[in-house]
């Protein structure tokens, strides 16, 4: 992989989504750690703060707003700094991406993060996972005001950089992304964590390509 990587003709441009791509995320595992342990079903309150999650990302609601319905969600006791923590504590690396990431980076391609994420995330991911400065810029729902896979987020990113699409590989781990994503004109790839040599061995298929 490396090799293909360093002989690459001409430099592309990627974009690549955060969650079980880069950073595998269990919101329950963690979340759960602020709910009294006498309360039945908490795996179902969980849910129910869960499925408001787009409106964080797309920037509908502020965090102190969302932290303050959630903990009542989930009959908490936890301060909103607590729930904050427990939000963002949800990531573990996927760290076979992360090494190709790097090799990317390092031979001259543009890294491009396109992602579904709320202000609670944004900026601490950046300062907790430092490799995240590999990427040259950043396409976040809740600065944008559209989720993936609203085509606004794909316009936004392609007008903004005057992205060619025929030329623009795309990560993403979600069918629908991905749907739009080729709809598009975007070289694509949907990701399964479970087997990242697959993606290895295709990304050797477009680089060699040029």
């Amino acid at each position: 992989m490396s090799q293909i990587i360093k002989t690459a003709p001409t430099p592309r441009i990627f974009l690549f989504d955060i969650g079980r791509v880069l950073l595998d995320f269990d919101f329950e595992s963690s979340l759960i750690k602020l709910i009294p342990e006498n309360i039945e079903n908490p795996q179902e309150l969980i849910r129910k703060v869960l499925k408001r999650k787009d409106a964080l990302e797309i920037g509908l609601i502020d965090p102190a707003r969302f932290a303050s319905w959630a903990l009542k969600i989930l009959v908490s006791n936890a301060s909103p700094e607590q729930f904050y923590q427990a939000w963002q504590q949800i990531f573990t690396v996927n760290e076979s991406m992360w090494r190709c990431v790097r090799k990317l980076a390092n031979n001259n391609h543009s890294l491009f993060l396109l992602s579904n994420i709320s202000a609670i995330h944004c900026p601490w991911i950046f300062t907790t996972y430092p490799e995240f400065s590999c990427f040259r810029h950043k396409i976040l729902s809740f600065e944008i005001g559209a989720l993936k896979p609203e085509l606004a987020i794909y316009k936004y990113a392609i007008n903004t950089y005057r992205l060619n699409p025929i030329s623009t590989i795309y990560i993403d781990d979600q069918p629908p992304n991905i749907a739009v994503g080729k709809a598009i004109g975007f070289q694509c790839w949907q990701y399964d964590l479970n087997d990242h040599q697959a993606f290895e061995a295709w990304l050797e298929e477009q680089l060699l390509s040029d």
